[in-house]
């Protein structure tokens, strides 16, 4: 009985429809850009707080990316994600890498929001002057020009008779990434 039991949570998880839904919070070198659209909209102080930190050659970028979890409605059962190890690609350069370790219940037919906090330093992945750093992270939270955001995650799902790993890393992206079609 236990055996179709965890067979069904396996069944259930691997339906789940896991997307990048978008990305929130985003601190660049400690500036928000949560009110700026380009640039030429970044003030005084803020300008000279970001041209500090690349003269220091570094630029550190801090936000959160939030998967959306569907688990479809026929399912019937709930699906529980233990851990998301994961790997974000930006521009197809694989960047950095984390797990998210909560628990999170993936009811049938409610889309599910699953926060992941990450950071990294820019200056690190990507060459270019000030403008063009702030514009990729400006693409990262939906202005500007389109960036190609990927997670590879392997998802762990608790079971009956403990947690089971995806066998292979699943891609997740985003359907509509500034109006335009990202391939999955």
């Amino acid at each position: 009985m236990s055996g179709c039991q965890t067979l069904r949570e396996v069944s259930n998880l691997r339906q789940v429809d896991f997307r990048l839904d978008r990305v929130s919070d985003a601190r660049l070198a400690g500036v928000s850009l949560r009110n700026v659209d380009s640039y030429d909209d970044i003030g005084a102080a803020d300008m000279l707080r970001l041209s500090s930190a690349i003269a220091d050659g570094q630029m550190p970028l801090a936000f959160t990316v939030h998967v959306a979890a569907q688990n479809p409605s026929e399912n019937g059962q709930n699906a529980r994600l233990t851990e998301l190890d994961w790997r974000l690609f930006l521009d197809d350069k694989e960047t950095i890498a984390g797990k998210f370790d909560r628990e999170v219940v993936i009811p049938p037919g409610e889309p599910t929001d699953i926060p992941i906090s990450m950071e990294l330093d820019l200056v690190d992945f990507f060459d270019g002057n000030l403008r063009e750093i702030v514009n990729l992270a400006l693409a990262l939270g939906g202005e500007g020009e389109p960036t190609n955001v990927k997670l590879r995650a392997r998802p762990t799902i608790q079971t009956a008779i403990g947690p089971i790993r995806y066998p292979n890393e699943i891609m997740i992206v985003n359907e509509d990434v500034n109006s335009e079609t990202v391939d999955r």
